[in-house]
């Protein structure tokens, strides 16, 4: 039997049974089936969605420029929403919708709501429904949805000389004139502040149009893979604010004291990004164990 002595003195000590144990214990963390890693992180998304943990993100410039360009804005003012996106984008551009038009209804500004693409005036109609009868806003005192319109560059151009001749019957198919809240209101003139939400370049054509022709100033929100096409503008003062994808809409819900869906998301994001990290610092770790387990064989 080999002497213990004899070993140590030429380095080739064995392991203690309870360190090899340790080693093969970590060893095995770079084994671990990959469904139950996805099981992990999709209980954990889940569970962040019904109950958010709150967690605060810096609130970047661009962001607060919508804010601010809404907050400044006198009661009763008339403002403009454009509804131009569909349905693949609503995880991104639904929220920040809800979002600038409870700020809107909160500063009592008449909203004047549109959609230039057919899903757009749809989704716009059901988030001001939804968000004004939380509110307690009446339709055609505090609110219009003036409806969809084809052939997008004409409608904005006319806009810019007489909203009803565009629009002579709203989205529920009454005459627009007849309504309250259009009191006062012909054209872009009458309109202090426009914004905009679209999931394409839709945006860039009431920049051409109603902002380079007519001076109406334009914000601007966007689905994250668009807004780097929107930074130009927005660096040359052609759009005055910009709330770029999920994070800015919650960047936005962060300034109205607002717990909602992006605020949901971007917890649930943080922590998925959390654990996939720490599955990888895991998975190296166990592969570390392993060569240095066979090392020692």
């Amino acid at each position: 039997m080999p002497d213990p002595r004899t070993e140590r003195e030429h380095g080739f000590e064995r392991p203690e049974p309870r360190r090899r144990l340790k080693n093969e214990a970590i060893a095995r963390l770079g084994q671990v089936d990959r469904r139950i890693l996805y099981l992990a992180i999709a209980v954990a998304v889940v569970g962040i969605l019904f109950r958010p943990l709150g967690l605060r993100i810096p609130v970047t410039d661009e962001v607060r420029r919508v804010y601010d360009a809404i907050e400044e804005l006198p009661a009763r003012t008339p403002i403009l929403i454009s509804f131009d996106f569909g349905a693949p984008s609503m995880p991104e551009l639904y929220p920040m919708t809800v979002a600038v038009v409870r700020h809107c209804f909160r500063r009592d500004l008449r909203v004047l709501g549109l959609g230039l693409l057919p899903e757009g005036a749809s989704i716009g109609a059901e988030v001001l429904d939804s968000v004004a009868d939380e509110m307690g806003r009446v339709y055609g005192v505090d609110y219009v949805h003036l409806g969809y319109k084809p052939q997008i560059e004409a409608a904005i151009l006319g806009m810019g000389e007489d909203i009803v001749r565009v629009f002579p019957r709203d989205f529920r198919s009454q005459p627009t004139a007849e309504y309250p809240v259009m009191d006062g209101i012909e054209n872009y003139r009458d309109i202090p502040l426009m914004v905009g939400f679209a999931s394409g370049t839709e945006m860039v054509l009431w920049i051409q149009y109603a902002g380079a022709r007519y001076g109406q100033r334009i914000v601007s929100g966007a689905a994250a893979v668009m807004a780097t096409v929107f930074y130009p503008y927005l660096d040359s003062g052609q759009i005055e604010g910009l709330i770029p994808g999920l994070r800015g809409a919650s960047e936005y819900e962060q300034l109205i004291g607002m717990t909602g869906r992006a605020s949901r998301g971007m917890d649930a994001q943080s922590v998925a990004h959390l654990l996939i990290i720490g599955c990888i610092i895991l998975g190296n770790v166990g592969y570390l164990a392993s060569r240095s387990r066979r090392g020692e064989g």
